[in-house]
């Protein structure tokens, strides 16, 4: 199996030739140079409104209709009328649930778990619109010695399926816990599961922001029906890509589109408007950059060769924040500590104990310190937060470190010395 020359893989990256520690990325990734290049040429060269016939028109739609082949490519999507693009996830997720209104009855229920609010708030809304009910997947602990230690666990979501189950809302990696969540396991166990109750109608939403930078997204193989990732995540810029399965964009949605367009068919008609072209076009250079990685020139292999290298990154950061010292200084792990490929690099803490530290305070000081960008907070997983038990303060928060695959051991060591010097 190929590994990443991570000489190579940085220098792709302008921003990291400052040498400033990027330990955020879960909040958004860097920039590719090619993004950069594509969102330069496309302002430059073809920066007119879509639809024109003239030449520089003409290229101009090539171009933004080449990001919706880049999207599909990354969710493996049937058909490039089944992606499109948004300003952010959330966004895209509650104008889904905008034009999904008219096929919710009344006494259908919502299955919703605690993570980002982006793919909870949507559907927590048009439950109050519509009068459905509203149940969680909660996350449970896997360790008595650490209450925090919380995963979601499938055979916990399918007491949850029943005959009134109409729409089943999760993701497919936390972006507080870092674990991945088995898609295609879970949603084959509650498709069948409401099969047997004999449910109406299913339809699967699955948030792929935190997963999409680090494993290969497969919404056919995963049998879903909506899917979402932000592009500014998954090395590119501020926007976002979204996939309908053709039968939910047939029969399950309405449109908010102009009322003289004909978009039954397409996902345009939950995007009321053109996306940012220029941003739709620097999309087209992240599928190039990926399979760059590897000599296979191919999707998977690439994102084989970024879950092993996120292992060695995982596995020092782990291995500091769970050692015997640490666990009696009060360190807790939001999140399961296994090193292994169920997981990607996004490590959530907390201090607590007699000598309990703000998150705050801990970021503070790798703020004082400067050279390294980590963050405190809920991350918009304000349920997650707010349910763990001992209570947290849930404005504080945890401490996140999150990396991704041109993140350095070397990176890691300097992050563990501050961190070393914070816990003294």
């Amino acid at each position: 199996m190929a590994s990443l020359d991570i000489d190579e893989v940085r220098a792709c990256f302008p921003s990291l030739q400052s040498g400033y520690i990027y330990a955020d990325n879960a909040g958004g990734s860097q920039t590719t140079q090619g993004v950069i290049d594509r969102i330069v040429d496309y302002l430059t060269n073809t920066n007119v409104q879509l639809g024109a016939d003239y030449f520089v028109g003409a290229l101009s739609n090539k171009r933004v209709d080449e990001g919706s082949f880049t999207a599909a490519e990354l969710f493996n999507a049937a058909s490039i009328d089944e992606v499109g693009f948004g300003p952010s996830s959330t966004m895209i997720l509650e104008n889904i649930a905008r034009v999904l209104e008219n096929d919710i009855q009344p006494g259908d229920e919502f299955i919703i778990s605690y993570e980002h609010e982006a793919n909870n708030g949507p559907w927590k809304r048009l439950a109050e619109r519509r009068n459905t009910v509203v149940k969680y997947w909660q996350p449970t602990p896997g360790s008595a010695e650490n209450p925090y230690s919380v995963a979601y666990k499938v055979e916990e979501l399918l007491p949850l399926v029943s005959s009134r189950t109409r729409l089943v809302a999760i993701t497919g990696c936390s972006n507080i816990l870092g674990s991945l969540v088995p898609v295609e396991e879970a949603v084959k166990a509650l498709r069948q599961r409401a099969k047997e109750q004999g449910a109406r109608k299913v339809e699967v939403s699955v948030d792929c922001v935190a997963y999409a930078p680090h494993r290969k997204m497969d919404v056919r193989q995963w049998d879903v029906d909506y899917c979402v990732f932000s592009v500014y995540k998954v090395y590119g810029t501020h926007n976002a890509a979204v996939y309908v399965r053709s039968a939910a964009l047939k029969t399950s949605l309405t449109s908010i589109a102009h009322h003289f367009l004909k978009v039954d068919d397409k996902p345009y008609k939950l995007q009321p408007g053109g996306p940012g072209y220029e941003l739709v076009y620097g999309a087209t250079a992240i599928v190039p950059y990926l399979k760059s990685l590897t000599p296979e020139d191919d999707l998977v292999a690439s994102f084989n060769a970024i879950a092993n290298h996120e292992q060695t990154l995982l596995a020092p950061l782990l291995r500091f924040l769970t050692d015997a010292k640490q666990v009696d200084r009060g360190v807790r792990i939001v999140g399961r500590s296994e090193i292994n490929l169920s997981r990607v690099p996004t490590v959530s803490f907390v201090v607590v104990g007699q000598n309990a530290i703000k998150s705050k305070d801990i970021v503070g000081a790798f703020d004082r310190k400067g050279g390294i960008g980590i963050r405190y907070g809920h991350f918009y997983a304000y349920s997650l937060i707010d349910n763990l038990r001992p209570k947290l303060d849930v404005n504080d928060g945890v401490v996140r470190i999150s990396l991704v695959h041109y993140n350095t051991v070397e990176e890691v060591e300097k992050i563990l010395d501050v961190l070393r010097e914070v816990l003294a």
